[in-house]
């Protein structure tokens, strides 16, 4: 199973721990296509890239993916649009956010009934949502 993983990069990387977590429990279903985002120095070694080699290698591997996690914690215009994108290719998609931060979670994600949304205040959390996703997409 390929399993596309969403998360803020320019908006802020200061959850990126977090996603290292996500990402790594996610890997014990499938093949995570896009386990950079957990890499602290993405920013670094990606600096090269153009904005162009960027998008057209994002939209390749959403439209390659079984399953899209996404952490909407941090806000990103990039993961709502990958969000968005995935949704019009019928993708299940799965909204991780974490209720302890001082953010607030967009209506267009917790109101969109087509989403599956959990939110977490501890990793532990997130595993259950993790699997409990899984099973529902297997079925």
């Amino acid at each position: 199973m390929k399993i596309y993983f969403a998360g803020a990069i320019t908006g802020g990387r200061h959850h990126q721990p977090w996603y290292k977590d996500i990402i790594e429990y996610l890997q014990g279903y499938g093949e995570v296509i896009t386990q950079r985002i957990g890499d602290k120095d993405l920013k670094i070694r990606e600096g090269h890239l153009t904005d162009d080699a960027i998008f057209t290698w994002l939209v390749d591997q959403l439209a390659k993916a079984d399953a899209v996690v996404a952490d909407v914690t941090v806000p990103s215009l990039g993961v709502g649009y990958e969000i968005a994108l995935a949704e019009k290719m019928g993708k299940n998609i799965l909204c991780l956010f974490n209720n302890e931060t001082d953010q607030y979670l967009s209506a267009m994600i917790s109101g969109n009934p087509n989403l599956s949304l959990f939110e977490y205040k501890e990793l532990n959390e997130v595993c259950r949502a993790i699997d409990e996703y899984f099973e529902e997409i297997k079925n």
